[in-house]
């Protein structure tokens, strides 16, 4: 569990309405269903409208993660890689195909079970490549789901705000309905913006930063397994993954 996330996701609001409180007001001010309608509803509208299902599904996959991040441990992958290249320097690269059912990343059973096969090493680099693009990818789009939903909800804030003071004219004769059209007006502005930038703008952000560290875990992988198929020392092999991390503050940390 992610402590710094679970507080991020509450700090600022906490923050806007504490300073709320202070200035005398109350949450109760800005609890308007209609605004919530026309604001979350409509822009969970444009979302649905925008993305495929399979990537909204992804979305809710990956806003798991904010709050439970992947754990990937550097020294655990060094470890494993060295062991792998010493077996294959032992008993031969064929020696491989058993240990890749055992491997603890599907990279590094994709790796290892084409470099047993004997595969031509620029087609095993093409086909992990490959793989990794593909989260990627995926990563990619769960992350512009949750940056879309921050792009338009202000818009529909303003929608809102503007529906607002449409009755508020309509009821300029009537000062009973004015307080509830001027009051869907600026809350529905405030959702707008609470929604991108509190919420959903900075999940996505959340979710690619923390993706960061997951692919330079597989990009060791790659390195890792096509140095074992060259032929390269266990010694080496783990050097060089080593410096994958001299330039990677979180990684060298979580390594140390």
């Amino acid at each position: 569990m992610d402590i710094f996330a679970i507080i991020g996701t509450f700090l600022g609001i906490g923050f806007i309405l504490t300073g709320q409180a202070m200035e005398g007001g109350n949450i109760g001010q800005l609890l308007q269903i209609t605004a919530a309608f026309i604001v979350l509803g409509g822009t969970t509208g444009a979302i649905v409208l925008s993305f495929p299902p399979k990537t909204l599904a992804l979305a809710f996959k990956y806003l798991k993660d904010v709050y439970m991040p992947p754990k990937v441990d550097f020294n655990a992958l060094i470890t494993e890689i060295g062991g792998y290249a010493t077996k294959a320097r032992k008993e031969g690269i064929i020696a491989l195909e058993k240990e890749a059912a055992n491997a603890t990343d599907s990279l590094m059973v994709l790796g290892l079970g084409a470099v047993a096969d004997g595969t031509d090493p620029t087609l095993v680099r093409e086909m992990m490549e490959n793989q990794l693009s593909q989260q990627e990818q995926e990563v990619h789009n769960a992350a512009k789901v949750f940056e879309s939903f921050g792009g338009y909800s202000p818009t529909l804030g303003i929608i809102g705000a503007v529906m607002g003071l449409i009755q508020v004219m309509q009821n300029l004769s009537d000062p009973s309905k004015l307080g509830a059209g001027i009051a869907v007006a600026f809350v529905a502005t405030i959702y707008g913006l609470f929604a991108a930038n509190l919420v959903m703008i900075p999940l996505g952000t959340r979710i690619k930063f923390i993706y960061q560290d997951v692919f330079l875990y597989k990009n060791m992988i790659v390195e890792g397994i096509l140095s074992i198929q060259a032929g390269e020392s266990p010694v080496l092999i783990e050097r060089k993954l080593q410096s994958f991390l001299l330039n990677n503050d979180q990684g060298a940390a979580k390594n140390g």
